[in-house]
């Protein structure tokens, strides 16, 4: 791929960094190259639906930061739009590519545990202060802990567990400035299984991140990818040393394995955000699914809302 250029709507830095690229002064002008094959839309919750749409009608293909859009219905909408151009529209669920979550997600398809009888996944960060990003702070659509942070659970939570009957939610706001939701558990209820997703800014010693009980044993590991805070130093996500954990961040394997009762620290995969563009490109030019399709997009939007419910309702929302 070709990075051409980026519509930067207030600071112009690309070209510091890429100085071949190109600063575009407006959107209608990036959507009329036609060099653009591939439009990324990285901005704050509430403009996904505009932009992707725009862009979708101007004949790219799309990927949409999460979480995909504020509601069900624009997710939707963006979906069919998609098929009636012909064109790639994913989610950028990078999660996914997280070397803790691929290490649970290893164990977890081995089956290591057994058949999973409960699962928690949490993200827990110790910050009583209100973000810059002031759209993650002013009450509206997009805005609060769940469409923050809760796309990368419930989707992480949906690749291995697939989709919900039910989901039951509390939600919070804890901070002493807070006008947004900065707490939530959500439950996911399947036939024989229990899953719980949790997020807060108050966790100063942190528990294990994901925790996986089965009828043969457990796992417990925690977030400790590291893609993230090396990419905001500058490096590029290249060498055979990238996304890489430290040892010391190995998940515990508790299980029974051909008869022997095993208790083990379990080698992490490495993290590797890359792999998911690469699927974007074998998307795009060989008509493979992408990475992260829009309907698993839509689904995570479907329990953001469930989610919701439940908290306005005090009961469990069932999922057709």
């Amino acid at each position: 791929m070709e990075l051409v250029g980026a519509w930067e709507r207030s600071k112009k830095v690309i070209q510091q960094h890429y100085p071949d690229s190109k600063s575009y002064i407006t959107l209608d002008s990036l959507l009329q190259d036609d060099s653009i094959d591939l439009v990324v839309v990285n901005t704050p919750t509430y403009s996904h639906y505009e932009l992707a749409k725009k862009a979708l009608q101007a004949s790219k293909h799309v990927v949409v930061e999460k979480a995909f859009t504020t509601t069900v219905a624009e997710a939707r909408e963006l979906k069919d739009l998609s098929g009636q151009k012909g064109k790639v529209l994913s989610v950028y669920q990078n999660r996914r590519w997280d070397s803790d979550f691929k290490t649970v997600q290893d164990v977890f398809q081995k089956g290591l545990l057994g058949d999973i009888r409960e699962a928690s996944f949490s993200y827990d960060r110790f910050n009583g202060d209100l973000s810059p990003k002031l759209h993650k702070e002013i009450p509206g659509p997009g805005a609060g802990v769940v469409y923050d942070l809760g796309p990368h659970l419930i989707d992480q939570a949906l690749t291995l567990f697939g989709k919900p009957k039910g989901v039951f939610a509390v939600l919070d706001i804890t901070r002493p400035l807070s006008q947004v939701d900065d707490y939530f558990e959500i439950i996911l209820y399947y036939p024989s299984l229990k899953v719980r997703l949790r997020a807060t800014y108050f966790a100063r010693e942190p528990a294990a991140s994901y925790i996986l009980h089965g009828t043969k044993g457990s796992f417990l590991k925690s977030r400790a990818d590291i893609q993230e805070a090396t990419l905001q130093t500058g490096k590029k996500p290249i060498g055979s040393d990238w996304g890489i954990e430290p040892e010391t961040e190995q998940g515990l394997l508790h299980s029974e394995i051909n008869g022997k009762v095993v208790r083990e620290r379990i080698k992490s995969l490495p993290g590797n955000y890359v792999e998911y563009y690469k699927g974007i490109y074998h998307a795009i030019t060989e008509n493979q699914p992408p990475p992260v399709t829009a309907n698993d997009g839509i689904e995570v939007m479907r329990v953001i809302e469930a989610a919701f419910a439940s908290h306005r309702e005090k009961k469990v929302i069932e999922l057709n």
